[in-house]
């Protein structure tokens, strides 16, 4: 057997498509959306993420804003832009790109962002809403792009044992969150450095949705013949044989393929619905506007 491929790639594309009508609504009504992205310091990588957010924007018809600011930006300095942000009526989404430099105190940025401009999801009002079963908001852009990619594949949750690796607040426990909300229906468990036997607790799992970032952790015989992976990781490993000395890798081993049922790629697979779902939050917030 060999996994059918969850391409992330072709579900993001769709998720643009729907996005294009209603942005296209907002435009007659005289509103564009517009999405403003603070970045912190010369992380290579996290300005190769930013500038994939603004070519997506760009592509959608989406406003950005790409505000650059030097390592050593005070805190101070950062609350005031959000401030600043905040108060501004044709702006509908903030995002602070991570990693921030070790003096700044990410908390509490994104503790100051407006909610219905939290495009990231990471507000504690809208991780509130998220317990409370409330899927209206601003939802995580990872785990929301997880669920739209096994909606758009039609994969059945209900009453189906669901494994989560990983227990961050962005990815981990809001994924578990999500598929165990009415409407999903899965009941799930949650694998996290102190299980003892996570290979167990996989082994059973019809869904298992791997984000802890440990390359390669999910092996073959972690995986029930026929279950569904996901593999949120995306890890840098060291490659001889490539000629820049590294190549990508999952949190899952690509063995895994020749078990489970659906498998999500990497790349090509959770990376694009991550961008699609920032785009969707900021298209929602604009249309917040509307209301």
């Amino acid at each position: 057997m060999s996994a059918q491929r969850l391409d992330g790639k072709a579900c993001a594309a769709a998720v643009e498509e729907e996005l294009l009508e209603r942005i296209k609504s907002l435009q007659s009504n005289g509103i564009e959306p517009h999405l403003a992205v603070i970045i912190v310091g010369d992380d290579p990588a996290s300005h190769v993420y930013v500038n994939s957010k603004v070519r997506t924007c760009k592509r959608l018809g989406i406003r950005s804003t790409h505000l650059e600011l030097p390592r050593d930006t005070s805190e101070e300095v950062l609350k005031q832009h959000i401030l600043d942000m905040n108060s501004q009526e044709d702006l509908h989404g903030i995002l602070i790109q991570s990693p921030l430099p070790s003096h700044v105190n990410e908390e509490a940025l994104t503790d100051l962002i407006d909610p219905s401009k939290d495009v990231d999801g990471f507000h504690p009002s809208n991780l509130g809403r998220i317990v409370q079963g409330r899927l209206d908001g601003m939802i995580p852009c990872t785990p929301a792009g997880v669920m739209r990619m096994l909606k758009w594949a039609d994969i059945d949750l209900s009453g189906k044992k669901a494994v989560v690796i990983g227990r961050s607040f962005n990815v981990g426990m809001t994924q578990a969150l999500l598929l165990a909300a009415k409407g999903a229906d899965a009941t799930v468990t949650i694998v996290h450095s102190r299980t003892q036997n996570p290979r167990d607790e996989c082994k059973d799992a019809d869904l298992v949705v791997a984000a802890v970032g440990r390359p390669e952790m999910v092996q073959s015989d972690w995986i029930k013949p026929g279950a569904v992976v996901v593999d949120v990781g995306i890890n840098r490993v060291d490659d001889a044989t490539r000629e820049r000395g590294w190549r990508l890798a999952g949190d899952v081993c690509a063995d895994v393929s020749d078990v489970a049922s659906w498998l999500s790629p990497v790349p090509g697979g959770v990376g694009p619905m991550t961008i699609a779902m920032l785009m969707e939050n900021t298209v929602r917030s604009a249309e917040l506007r509307m209301q």
